[in-house]
């Protein structure tokens, strides 16, 4: 099935260490899946947390859709995820140990349906984005040295 991407949570690759990840589904209005086909979204900042048995996802930027005759949604509103009940306990009991964190990675729509992965990330330290920052730039010396090198 083809998957259009549509949002990229970038920040959270440099703030955490994600350890593993899932597909969510999302509970929209109809105003929010239009918004959502347009590119309207922005995903940063936003968090997912275990609430009364389900999985919400908060803070994450929806606009508005303009043409819309009725009731428009509210952009910031809390989302129900879809999770099948193992992984949901999985990532509820994750979520409620300290330095752990529900992050979503990407939103994109596959068929005719959002979809979203989130992962389980664990805070990193500064140190640690330092030491994420020389490995890259080493290996893209690497990459750039072997390219001249084949010329």
């Amino acid at each position: 099935m083809p998957q259009t991407l549509i949002a990229s949570n970038r920040r959270a690759n440099y703030d955490y260490e994600i350890l593993e990840t899932v597909e969510a589904g999302l509970v929209l209005q109809s105003s929010e899946i239009k918004s959502i086909r347009d590119n309207r979204v922005n995903l940063a900042g936003s968090y997912a947390f275990p609430s009364n048995g389900e999985m919400w996802l908060h803070n994450a930027h929806i606009a508005q859709y303009p043409y819309s005759r009725g009731e428009n949604h509210h952009p910031l509103r809390s989302r129900k995820l879809l999770l099948k009940k193992q992984e949901l306990r999985k990532y509820t009991s994750a979520a409620q140990q300290k330095g752990f964190s529900i992050v979503p990675l990407k939103l994109y729509i596959s068929g005719h349906y959002a979809k979203i992965t989130i992962g389980i990330g664990r805070g990193k330290r500064r140190y640690d984005k330092r030491k994420a920052i020389m490995e890259k730039e080493r290996s893209r010396e690497a990459k750039e040295a072997i390219k001249r090198n084949s010329q």
